[in-house]
């Protein structure tokens, strides 16, 4: 790792609050664009089916192909990234996923194929983007600013997921559901045109050589992000903890917690307050993690991973509704005492130039095997009952992140291990 000389506090003075940076500003408002686009279009595609211009059949397909194409390109776009201008490949992506908004607007209650095929190039534009804005955040903000950096972006992702909703249902009070895809699609053009150029080349600076032209294949390429991947015990048992707890307990509750709203409680409040509950704990866990600094922090981070395992537990017993929208509110905090330490730590310890490709590998598992947990859970639910699933996958994110603690490097989430870090200590 690169050791900073020594700083003058007199001359150097507090650090700049990193929204008063502009160049952060900047991909700030471009990622918060994006991830507010990201969250509207499904829930834009729900409007339609209850306006009856989509059916439920067409919303399925329309869904399963753009996770098909977040899936396909996600890791693509981390090569990309790592190959050519991080800044380039957030405009290109971005530029698809706006293309695709029109385009299922001319679909909507005319062509399923044609909306199928736009919800694809959509998915694709959002897979592309997800590790070059990682990358690109690496080079805009410095290491000392990247968790304040961090906390922020997920700030802004939980507010757009808190409040719009409600600003959505506003909208389609006086607009049509092809007015709203178009609205997605500037929320799109935002992403592709505000950020601004990041370093020259990736992690360019002491210790950095430039890159060399890459004329490797995209497989090769990709493959040489898993090698450095695998070069950081922490990162490989902190993925495998992360992809467990969403396929399982992400997944357990977004399919029982519905159904344990409607027919244990026989309202569909609790579905509604746990929801805003664990929006709402995600916001306050991004404020504390802002700031604090634990001294372990990747055992803490992995603590706050395994706290999501209270919100499956919560719908094993008839308990009050107030203790589910209870742990649903802590799971939201923990997940994001996680998260942000996880970003943070991926952009400081992975070698510059593989840096989107190693984030790619990221979401390629954690976000890729949620569909599959998905599919699993509701057949597991039904042969063997809520009890024993809901009772399985909360035991699975308890002893996952505990496991992943246990690995070399793990403590801190750091290159190598201080004598202080076995586990035994």
């Amino acid at each position: 790792m690169t050791i900073s000389p020594p700083q003058d506090p007199a001359t150097t003075g507090p650090p700049r609050p990193v929204l008063l940076d502009p160049a952060f500003l900047r991909l700030w408002t471009g990622t918060t664009a994006s991830g507010l686009a990201t969250w509207a279009l499904p829930f834009v595609l729900g409007l339609a089916v209850l306006e009856r211009d989509l059916t439920a059949a067409g919303l399925g397909l329309a869904l399963a192909a753009r996770t098909a194409g977040f899936l396909g390109a996600v890791a693509i776009g981390g090569v990309l990234a790592d190959r050519h201008s991080r800044r380039a490949v957030v405009l290109w992506s971005a530029l698809a996923a706006a293309v695709a908004a029109p385009l299922l607007a001319a679909g909507l209650g005319r062509s399923s194929l044609l909306m199928a095929g736009a919800a694809l190039l959509a998915g694709a534009g959002q897979g592309a983007c997800r590790p070059a804005f990682q990358a690109l955040a690496a080079e805009v903000v410095e290491d000392g600013r990247r968790q304040q950096a961090n906390a922020a972006m997920t700030l802004a992702v939980r507010a757009s997921t808190l409040m719009g909703p409600s600003l959505a249902a506003l909208l389609a009070a006086v607009l049509d559901i092809k007015a709203l895809l178009l609205g997605i699609g500037v929320l799109w053009l935002v992403a592709a045109f505000v950020p601004g150029r990041g370093a020259k080349t990736p992690g360019a600076g002491a210790g950095v050589e430039p890159r060399a032209p890459q004329r490797a294949s995209f497989r090769r390429e990709f493959m040489e992000g898993v090698q450095e991947a695998r070069r950081h015990p922490w990162f490989v048992a902190g993925l495998g903890a992360l992809t467990a707890v969403i396929a399982t307990g992400y997944s357990a509750t977004g399919v029982a917690l519905p159904l344990i709203s409607r027919d244990r409680y026989d309202t569909e409040m609790v579905l509604a307050a746990a929801t805003t509950a664990y929006a709402v704990g995600a916001l306050v866990g991004a404020l504390v993690i802002a700031r604090w600094r634990p001294r372990s922090q990747g055992w803490s981070a992995l603590a706050g991973l395994a706290v999501y395992g209270l919100a499956p537990l919560s719908l094993t017993l008839p308990v009050h509704p107030a203790v589910i929208v209870a742990a649903y509110a802590v799971a939201g905090v923990g997940i994001e005492l996680f998260n942000v330490p996880w970003f943070t730590a991926t952009q400081r310890e992975i070698v510059p130039d593989k840096l989107a490709r190693v984030s790619s590998l990221d979401f390629l598992l954690s976000y890729g095997l949620a569909p599959l947990g998905l599919a699993l859970i509701a057949p597991a639910i039904t042969a063997f009952g809520a009890q024993p699933v809901l009772l399985t996958c909360a035991l699975i994110c308890f002893l996952a992140p505990a496991a992943a603690a246990l690995a070399p490097t793990a403590r801190r989430f750091t290159r190598a291990a201080a004598p202080s870090d076995s586990p035994g200590t």
